[in-house]
């Protein structure tokens, strides 16, 4: 049954509407899936294209009285993009999409895409590494606009040497979402914590006879120049049937603080019978929460607690738990326990707060804590002022969901996720409305709508900052290169 179209207001790459087509009651089948997801008013351009067989496709977008024609893949121009999401802010822009086939046009099912009020931090960054464990040197810590497509490196592993000289960077983390106050490590030849404040860039040497190990996982205090980490000897394990390929799990962990600008460093927590990781601060800076997983070595294998580990690995689960903290004495408080998942079958661990302080949210899995390995991994969270769990449901798929983190205003999440194929780890952004409720996630835009399939990376640990860092690579690869400042042990930072 043919059926006119309507006529295009405005149009991109030379596209029209075509005038006879099949009314179809499916709707497209599209990468990325962008149908009905819930997006900021401040996103750049939604760029797809058909995830099913066509010869050509065309879409109309229509916000009030605004419409925006496009062909081939689907990007409207930027100035086009933010007059229709200025019009659909509170609403919704609707998306018409036209496929031929064999010569024949179909128009598909009319899907929305919802505007929200709320706005987005306009950067993220994250680290790009390939699926490899022995190659370091195309590692990268990279930043994005979310306003646009704009992509830039943060810092660069070429800058430091190559293969055996080579180095791993990881664990980037910002005070309060500030990229001018920054933090990262290395391992290996230029290994030590870099550490930017205002400017001023510095390499840390942790290592210290008082504490376990370097610094690992970190948690900037809001405002205190104070960072607490985990502390970690970590080995990993290769499967050879196993879906989950990898198990990464500790030896032993700790929790220790960290004071920046006199260079003193404080055991918190350091339990031989526990494992306590992924340290994460309130955002009133009176609350630090963490990971902790209760391991009792047997008898006759006190003295391998690798092949002790290696074996017993599936029963370590990780309970959340919670220390008060003063910030005019700088004491903490003792530990107390927020959800204890082990009771229900589960290992919780990356515990975020939101903005407000109400919501916890965190990534559950059957067992350990490097969950980015585990198919099975959700995403869960905790209403603090009720105690009510639940698994997030909306934001959930059948394969892995890990890392994440809030956007500054609580309103947005972004999070890791293998959706896709199971493989690759990409970062998808979800809203969160004011009752607790989260809507479809959507996949990080790109200018090129195949471009997170074409790419053999994976996005990891994206993080929000409320603008880019300014520092160059060069400058962070040359504080690398020199000598680091040493830490000097205390029992307490005051």
């Amino acid at each position: 049954m043919a059926a006119l179209g309507i006529i295009s207001l405005m149009s991109c790459k030379n596209a029209s509407v075509p005038t006879e087509y099949t009314q179809s009651s499916a709707l497209p089948v599209i990468y990325p899936d962008y149908v009905n997801v819930t997006i900021p008013v401040n996103i750049a351009p939604l760029t797809f294209e058909a995830d099913q067989p066509a010869d050509d496709m065309v879409a109309s977008y229509t916000a009030g009285d605004q419409v925006v024609v496009c062909g081939g893949q689907m990007q409207p121009e930027l100035d086009e993009w933010r007059e229709l999401t200025a019009k659909a802010k509170g609403g919704a822009i609707q998306v018409d999409v036209y496929m031929s086939k064999d010569g024949k046009w179909t128009r598909y099912k009319p899907f929305n895409v919802y505007v929200s009020p709320d706005s987005i931090d306009p950067y993220i960054s994250y680290r790009l590494i390939c699926p490899s464990f022995i190659a370091y040197e195309t590692l990268t810590i990279n930043q994005r606009c979310l306003e646009n497509y704009d992509e830039s490196v943060i810092y660069d592993n070429f800058l430091c040497g190559l293969e055996k000289d080579g180095q791993c960077i990881n664990c980037h983390h910002y005070q309060n979402y500030n990229p001018q106050r920054m933090q990262f490590h290395a391992r290996q030849t230029h290994g030590g914590t870099v550490v930017a404040y205002d400017g001023k860039v510095k390499k840390v040497n942790m290592k210290n006879d008082s504490i376990l190990s370097v610094g690992v996982y970190p948690a900037w205090h809001p405002w205190l120049n104070l960072i607490v980490y985990s502390t970690d000897k970590t080995v990993q394990k290769f499967h050879t049937v196993d879906s989950n390929k990898v198990e990464v799990y500790d030896l032993a962990s700790d929790i220790i603080a960290y004071d920046v600008e006199k260079n003193l460093v404080t055991n918190l927590e350091n339990d031989t019978t526990e494992f306590e990781v992924f340290p994460a601060w309130a955002p009133d800076g009176k609350t630090l929460y963490y990971c902790s997983g209760h391991f009792q070595a047997t008898a006759d294998t006190v003295a391998a607690p690798k092949k002790d580990l290696a074996a017993r690995y599936k029963h370590l689960k990780y309970n959340i738990y919670k220390k008060s903290f003063d910030p005019e004495t700088m004491l903490f408080g003792p530990r107390e326990l927020v959800f204890d998942a082990a009771a229900v079958g589960q290992s919780a661990v990356l515990p975020r707060i939101s903005p407000d302080g109400r919501y916890l949210l965190f990534s559950s899995g059957e067992h350990g804590y490097f969950h980015i390995w585990h198919h099975d991994s959700d995403l869960w969270m905790i209403d603090l002022s009720n105690g009510e769990v639940r698994k997030v449901d909306e934001w959930n798929s059948p394969d892995t969901e890990s890392y994440h983190s809030w956007s500054s205003n609580g309103r947005w999440v972004i999070f890791s996720s293998r959706r896709d194929d199971g493989s690759y780890t990409r970062p998808f952004i979800a809203h969160f409305d004011a009752n607790g409720h989260g809507s479809k996630p959507f996949e990080l835009p790109s200018a090129d709508a195949d471009y997170h399939r074409q790419l053999m990376r994976s996005y990891n640990i994206p993080e929000f900052m409320r603008g880019p860092v300014t520092i160059r690579p060069q400058d962070f690869a040359d504080v690398l290169k020199g000598d680091g400042v040493n830490v000097k042990y205390v029992d307490r930072l005051k």
